[in-house]
């Protein structure tokens, strides 16, 4: 078999066999095939497209490509939630440990930040001493003693996405349905997990900015989840404005913390619930959406799914007083305030201008070899829809990058918008696919 026949196949709109799928993605992962052929098929696949059949064989293949995780020794129901990268996205934070609480087993693996869509590892690495890259055994006990485990993504898992991923960032192929799809999936069915919440944001502060191109993506993720045999959803959800108040890794992770103490909610809380709810069904742990409500809600009352986020940080070597004590996670000393320069309702907030701001203070990374300042980020004090006066305070930056204070204040200011009228509420999620 010649990889250059693979090519004109797909180059002239024919539908791949599984055995050239799997030629393609092998010899991706071993290095036989070159850059340049690799680059030349992503090419023919982001203008040809591919039917589901090749979608989900090329997803299995990736998955294949390296170690999977063989969750079935684990006792319960082993779920996963992921997100597809938001501002102020903390979910997994929350929703992790209400699930834990609520009888499932998360065991999670995550990755971490680039750009501004913020990563929940490294929003777990502000805590001291936190272990993330686990072995792989460490990581089933954990989850089978305590029923919670969020680790670093296995540096083994779906090798050959990896190799694809990057020729696609550099050849102009990312925005490809089936590339993307077969991405994330490929991930997700190794890491084992039984069932699957997929969390598709759309807007400005997401990679897909429509809610038409967030739905095709979703449903080809649910297609690809239910070929492998996985029970699995998905929700387009809204990232136009950032989901929580808190941008920026160790102030994520108050946020967090707060929300699970029963201190902090919107539209954060919001979803999780939604989340939460949907998964809990899906894993046959409720029948309805209103028991599975109560219960997430009532892990936060009694106190049991902060006790699940204690448990998992004593166990993987984490100073769990921070959980009280938040001056023991880092803090960046530089801080100044954003203030109101007329009256007004908040009319809207533009998520991706201040995970621009952010990613300006340090709070992320332009590339993956960037060092990251996790006390750095803003901290909104107003909501849309908050009536606001000229000299108050609209929000809290924190940052050791003196130099860029400028600019990110020019980004905070441009994304808090202040009208005359009050606006209309807008949705947090718009389609649910199961």
């Amino acid at each position: 078999m010649f990889f250059q026949d693979i090519i004109c196949n797909k180059r002239d709109g024919k539908e791949l066999t599984n055995e050239e799928i799997s030629f393609f993605v092998k010899g991706a992962a071993n290095g036989e095939i070159p850059d340049y052929q690799l680059s030349a098929m992503l090419m023919a696949i982001f203008l040809k497209g591919m039917s589901k059949k090749e979608t989900l064989t090329l997803t299995m293949e990736m998955a294949a490509s390296g170690e999977q995780c063989d969750l079935s020794d684990i006792k319960g129901v082993t779920v996963d939630k992921h997100s597809s990268g938001g501002v102020a996205d903390t979910v997994t934070l929350v929703l992790a440990p209400m699930l834990a609480a609520c009888g499932a087993v998360v065991a999670k693996m995550s990755g971490r930040g680039l750009g501004f869509s913020g990563g929940t590892i490294d929003k777990l690495e502000s805590i001291p001493h936190m272990q993330l890259d686990l072995p792989m055994e460490r990581f089933k006990k954990q989850a089978n003693d305590i029923g919670i485990c969020i680790a670093g993504q296995s540096v083994s898992l779906a090798p050959a996405d990896k190799v694809l991923y990057a020729l696609r960032d550099a050849t102009a192929t990312v925005a490809s349905i089936p590339l993307i799809a077969s991405s994330i999936m490929s991930k997700k069915l190794a890491a084992g997990a039984k069932c699957i919440m997929l969390d598709v944001k759309c807007g400005s502060g997401a990679f897909m900015k429509d809610k038409e191109s967030a739905l095709e993506l979703a449903k080809t993720m649910v297609e690809i989840g239910k070929g492998a045999g996985r029970k699995i959803a998905a929700v387009v959800t809204d990232m136009n404005a950032p989901l929580g108040q808190s941008i920026g890794n160790s102030l994520e992770l108050i946020e967090a913390i707060e929300t699970l103490k029963g201190k902090a909610g919107g539209r954060l809380l919001e979803l999780c619930l939604f989340l939460g709810a949907k998964l809990l069904i899906l894993a046959g742990l409720c029948s309805t959406e209103q028991e599975a409500a109560f219960m997430l809600k009532n892990s936060i009352k009694n106190g049991s799914a902060l006790s699940k986020l204690r448990l998992m940080i004593q166990a993987q070597g984490g100073d769990s007083r921070v959980l009280e004590d938040y001056s023991l996670l880092p803090a960046s000393p530089l801080c100044f305030e954003i203030k109101a320069k007329n009256e007004g309702y908040i009319t809207h907030i533009q998520a991706d201008m201040l995970g621009n701001a952010a990613l300006h203070l340090g709070a992320g990374r332009r590339t993956k070899g960037d060092k990251i300042d996790y006390g750095a980020g803003i901290v909104l004090l107003v909501k849309i829809g908050d009536l606001v006066k000229t000299g108050q305070s609209l929000a809290k930056v924190y940052s050791n990058a003196r130099a860029e204070f400028g600019e990110a204040e020019r980004l905070i200011i441009n994304a808090i918008e202040i009208g005359a009228n009050n606006p209309d509420t807008k949705p947090l999620y718009y389609f649910y696919i199961d």
